[in-house]
């Protein structure tokens, strides 16, 4: 880490294992006061190609690698950013904003998705096993892995890719979000030591950097989260060199809470199932479908909620939200808060926030109408619309009535029915009295405009692999035909 000009602090890339910096640098803000306090390197094509070329130097020794080793460096990896986390979970709130306790808890989230997929097995299936032949499907690493990491979790979303990665043989070259590239940065500085050069590449840049990342000819996947618009044009410039994607794009997720809860025990986890990091969250509730019977009183208890909530610096110990994160976000949301005020439609606002820094209250909306733009667009940000219904037909039918399809959430006394209701969701994942919930052991992916492929899991870390099949015969001799 060196200064520059101005005294604040620039962060180095890794490639090929050695520091790596620019001339150019990119300007680090902490959103919770608008200003800088760091900068990060500015990577363009020349850094661009180094980091390929590292990373394809270093595919063939890391694919040879027996599989327990690359296991163990991936335990290594995650020990090491355990005795880090200290570290990181400050650094963390600084670029990202998120309240200190909830950012070291992402820290070793990380570190546990290293450990948990590194004991997934990677097998051989047998597709016939006869007395005239038996046929081996192989999973094989594809070689270099482009994977490009969002602002709202960017160290547990970049854990989600290299660890599988790694794991089936791959290399990487990884590109942090500009709003938020230190962690990310100075984890690999960290595991300079653990994982052999070039097997763990970290680049920064601007936004100039992604599509030249998408475009390069070097990489055999791109492993993409953001939104949907972004996804599409990833998936477009993959498609010139055919390379492989998987894409975990945006969500307008519902969740639908049936007339049979305990208003009092449900209010709090479907509040910070919505509004949890500030609502930056791809699975948070978007859209809250209330039974009508009990819709005037959860409504009230989730205002009371709200106007309670502590808003303010995740540094400071009394916090629960932060900021949103940068200021282009921040004016989104901000524009959509005041057209919906300006449409008519009631809004129940939270407790005050800071004036300085990038803070929006915490807003609820009383039942607007499914065509507004509150309820048809993926908010991002600390804005709920709550929805009334009366019958299972009629929600499922408006809860599926979206574009998006990531996840969802059924809320009842009775899981067999709730369980009912979530198998008619076209969701990749739906949560039965609970929301947020994500596991290495099981896929997580989007249906519709909501992303291709899957992440975590078996299927997600195969996601990273190409498949071979292998004839073997039982007996001497030459055969040819079907």
């Amino acid at each position: 880490m060196q200064n520059n000009q101005t005294g604040a602090p620039v962060y180095s890339m890794t490639i090929g294992g050695e520091p790596v910096m620019t001339t150019a640098t990119i300007p680090v803000i902490n959103p919770a006061t608008g200003s800088v306090f760091a900068a990060a390197p500015d990577a363009g094509a020349a850094e661009l190609d180094r980091a390929v070329s590292a990373a394809r130097a270093a595919f063939a020794g890391w694919r040879a690698t027996p599989l327990a080793e690359r296991r163990a460096r991936l335990i290594g990896a995650a020990e090491r950013i355990e005795q880090n986390a200290r570290e990181l979970g400050a650094l963390f709130t600084r670029e990202q904003g998120r309240p200190a306790g909830f950012a070291r808890q992402e820290i070793h989230a990380a570190a546990y998705w290293f450990r948990a997929m590194a004991a997934i097995d990677v097998p051989v299936e047998i597709a016939e096993d006869s007395e005239t032949r038996r046929i081996e499907v192989h999973h094989e690493p594809l070689g270099v892995v482009c994977a490009i990491v969002p602002w709202n979790f960017p160290v547990l979303l970049a854990a989600w890719k290299i660890a599988p990665a790694l794991v089936a043989g791959n290399t990487m070259v990884l590109k942090p979000s500009p709003f938020t590239p230190l962690c990310m940065l100075r984890i690999a500085e960290l595991l300079r030591d653990v994982l052999p050069p070039g097997v763990l590449n970290v680049i920064s840049g601007g936004d100039a950097l992604g599509p030249m990342m998408t475009a390069h000819p070097g990489f055999a996947k791109i492993s993409f989260t953001g939104s949907t618009a972004t996804g599409k044009r990833v998936m477009e410039s993959a498609a010139r060199d055919l390379k492989r994607v998987t894409l975990e794009l945006g969500g307008n997720d519902a969740a639908i809470v049936l007339p049979d809860v305990d208003v009092d025990a449900v209010a709090e986890a479907l509040f910070f199932g919505a509004f949890y990091n500030t609502a930056q969250v791809c699975i948070a509730t978007k859209r809250l479908y209330i039974h009508d019977d009990i819709y005037d009183a959860l409504r009230d208890r989730l205002h009371a909620i709200a106007r309670s909530a502590r808003v303010g610096d995740g540094a400071l110990k009394e916090t629960q939200f932060g900021p949103l994160q940068n200021a282009p976000q921040y004016r989104r949301v901000k524009q959509l808060i005041e057209e919906t005020r300006a449409a008519g439609h009631v809004l129940l606002e939270g407790g005050p926030v800071p004036e300085q820094g990038y803070f929006l209250p915490l807003t609820l909306v009383d039942n607007p109408p499914d065509d507004s733009r509150v309820v048809v667009e993926e908010a991002f940000g600390p804005i709920l619309p709550l929805l009334r219904y009366r019958s299972i037909d009629e929600v499922v039918a408006r809860a599926n009535a979206s574009e998006y399809g990531l996840a969802g959430a059924v809320w009842s006394a009775d899981v067999d029915r709730a369980l009912e209701v979530a198998r008619r969701l076209d969701t990749g994942t739906v949560w039965i009295n609970q929301n947020l919930q994500s596991t290495p052991q099981a896929p997580l992916g989007g249906h519709k405009h909501s992303g291709i492929g899957v992440e975590n899991g078996l299927v997600g870390l195969l996601e990273f692999t190409q498949t071979k099949s292998i004839y073997i015969p039982r007996q001497a001799g030459y055969k040819t035909g079907f």
